[in-house]
């Protein structure tokens, strides 16, 4: 089916197939999950049919406006709304966003599941008037919305009504008071790849980041991690972030080479000259690929000094820059991601955008928990299962505080693109933090 087609054909897909309900809670909803990934790795054109089209979001004006009267809510179905920018800022993010769950809809949800996509405009007052017509029209829970200004105007209207919502937002600091933050967290991916190099001798690192609020982030989370491995931060610059000349940053940075190795210093370090074994370069796009190109300029080499970086480094082409070459960084394990989108492009002709895996599966983990017959399924106690839900991004799970745990891989930049060196968890640890078995409140 065309893209155009598939987009036009109706609104809001119901599900036909009931799922079983014996086994354990997070049996049921892993193997939900999983059988979405599996219908992803075994369809065809000519054997599967498309999912339905996305609806006709309903408009939304920045401006207050009365709110539509109530539906009917007593037809047995569990309403989810889905928030997303369909205009203004982040609409094409908001649109694949869409196209994800219906996916998901299609692989996972039955008779009971009805999602109502809303347009959010991408503004904080769009998110609130879309937000105030999903509780109106009868939504358990929110899914989205995409920025963390948006998220807090959702709140407004989300707590006081009881409404869960699990945004797509990456902000620690709107999680809580029942919205969580399911985007992904370079703290989690610093303290994966920090880890996994402590567990290979590396205990000094370097820092080269942007000096912005996320630079900021990595920053804390660098030196964090090290200390929890047993390590130190040696070395740490900061740059602008539309900075043209790296040149004198660069240098600054790498002019300890000159000097010899203290007697104190680590066996690696002591081998180049340099105060760290490691050097985290926290950015993405051109910016990487300058410091990637002047490090060795200045004799911070690849070889002697393992470079790493934070998800941004997952984009097409990478290997193409020979310094980043054999390079770290943690990421999502790519194994289940492709196979979503090699659905996803089957389905709409084209490739989904990044973060379109984080609406596939908060609505499929939604559709999961309605699927297990319990009409109070989407309550926190029950998004918040210890054990978790595996889905296009692997393994997560939300935690009561409002942020997700994610298990993620370990991989390495290589010429043809990357390798995995340490494969994502498959199950999580018992959970022992003070939060551990506590109910979330809004």
């Amino acid at each position: 089916m065309s893209k155009a087609s598939a987009r036009h054909e109706g609104a809001e897909r119901e599900g036909t197939e009931r799922r079983r309900t014996a086994g354990t809670r997070a049996g049921r909803l892993i193997a939900a999950l999983v059988l979405a990934a599996s219908l992803a790795a075994c369809a065809s054109p000519a054997t599967v049919a498309p999912p339905p089209p996305p609806p006709q979001p309903q408009p939304v004006m920045p401006e207050p406006v009365a709110p539509p009267p109530p539906v009917a809510v007593d037809d047995g179905k569990v309403r989810v709304a889905l928030l997303v920018p369909l205009s203004g800022r982040g609409a094409a993010i908001g649109q694949s966003m869409l196209d994800a769950a219906q996916l998901a809809v299609f692989d996972v949800a039955d008779g009971q599941f009805l999602l109502l996509p809303r347009d959010t405009g991408g503004t904080p007052s769009g998110a609130e008037a879309a937000a105030r017509d999903a509780v109106t029209a009868g939504a358990r829970l929110i899914l989205g919305p995409l920025f963390s200004a948006d998220a807090a105007a959702v709140r407004t209207v989300a707590a006081p009504a009881g409404v869960p919502v699990l945004s797509f937002s990456s902000d620690r600091t709107v999680a809580g008071g029942g919205v969580w933050v399911l985007g992904f967290q370079p703290q989690e991916q610093v303290a994966r790849v920090v880890g996994f190099a402590a567990s290979r001798g590396i205990t000094s690192f370097g820092l080269l980041a942007p000096a912005t609020p996320s630079g900021e982030v990595v920053q804390q989370s660098l030196i964090d991690a090290a200390r929890q491995a047993g390590g130190t931060v040696t070395r740490i610059e900061r740059y602008g972030a539309d900075q043209q000349d790296l040149t004198e940053m660069v240098r600054r940075f790498a002019q300890h080479q000159a000097m010899p190795a203290p007697a104190t210093a680590e066996p690696g370090a002591a081998a180049t000259g340099l105060p760290f074994q490691a050097v985290m370069l926290a950015d993405g796009g051109g910016q990487l690929r300058t410091l990637a190109t002047l490090l060795p300029f200045f004799d911070v080499d690849p070889g002697p000094v393992r470079f790493l970086g934070i998800g941004q480094w997952e984009e097409p082409g990478l290997g193409r820059e020979a310094s980043l070459v054999g390079g770290w960084f943690a990421a999502p394990p790519p194994e289940a991601r492709q196979a979503f989108e090699r659905r996803y492009e089957e389905t709409y002709g084209q490739k989904p955008q990044r973060l379109a895996t984080l609406a596939y599966d908060a609505t499929a983990l939604a559709a999961a928990l309605v699927r297990s017959g319990d009409r109070e399924a989407l309550r926190p106690e029950m998004l918040t299962d210890p054990q978790g839900f595996l889905g296009a991004d692997g393994l997560f799970r939300l935690l009561p505080d409002g942020l997700t745990e994610r298990g993620l891989a370990v991989l390495e930049v290589t010429r043809a693109g990357f390798a995995t060196v340490d494969p994502a968890p498959q199950t999580f640890p018992p959970r022992t933090d003070p939060a551990a078995g506590q109910v979330p409140v809004f």
